[in-house]
């Protein structure tokens, strides 16, 4: 039986998990799926993908190694004003919900290089807000990681908070104007603001245009720099 104890989710420690096998991609997605489906009070979650969706993910690393693709087999979560192909965005506004062809442009390099997308994760409406109260319903507000009676902080609370609770390696969000290192600051985790037109805004809903930057959650600024620099792998 495959156990997770001392589990070490960061990038460079699920690297050794797999080069060790200790689990496969896999296993890892479906028990971090039943870690998930314990809570129920704290709507960190949009949509989680479910196992179909999740498959072509599963199935690209099925032939590789983890030594040949910097991200093999990491999970990492989606701000849903960020698109990922074939998933609702709804920017936490269900009447604006669309579904997108194709992934935001640093998405799809994340998966390139081997990291498997969770979910999309809840935000304040729009990616308006600093405190991480304005999700409206069906969602409502996410709870701070580390103190529920604390605010999680906006917008990019449910990026923040999944990886402040060790359920993805890494996830994005976006800055405006602050939208990513506030969230981060309140749940002691890593927030990366690259500075603007270094990461590409493509496939992201914008708050606003002249100003938005996709940002970065981790637990550590290794993790931080380690995905910006794949993301930001611009065409030729």
């Amino acid at each position: 039986m495959t156990s997770f104890e001392n589990l070490d989710i960061t990038i460079d420690g699920l690297r050794e998990h797999y080069r060790n096998g200790d689990f496969t991609p896999r296993d890892l997605v479906e028990h971090l799926h039943k870690k998930y489906s314990d809570v129920t009070n704290n709507p960190i979650w949009i949509r989680l993908l479910d196992q179909e969706e999740l498959d072509p993910y599963l199935h690209f690393l099925e032939e590789k190694s983890p030594d040949l693709l910097p991200l093999f087999g990491i999970p990492f979560a989606i701000k849903d004003n960020i698109d990922l192909a074939n998933i609702p965005t709804t920017a936490a506004c269900p009447d604006f919900s669309y579904v997108p062809d194709n992934s935001a442009f640093v998405v799809q390099q994340l998966i390139n290089a081997g990291a498997i997308p969770i979910g999309k994760t809840n935000l304040d409406q729009f990616a308006t807000g600093l405190v991480g109260v304005r999700s409206p319903a069906p969602w409502g507000p996410v709870k701070n990681a580390l103190n529920e009676k604390t605010i999680s902080g906006g917008s990019s609370s449910g990026s923040a908070v999944a990886v402040a609770k060790h359920w993805v390696s890494f996830s994005l969000g976006t800055d405006t104007a602050g939208s990513g290192r506030v969230p981060a600051s309140l749940n002691n985790i890593v927030g990366l603001k690259p500075t603007k037109g270094l990461l590409s805004t493509q496939g992201v809903v914008p708050a606003c245009k002249s100003l938005d930057c996709v940002s970065i959650f981790s637990l550590t600024t290794d993790d931080a720099n380690t995905v910006f620099n794949i993301a930001a792998q611009f065409d030729d």
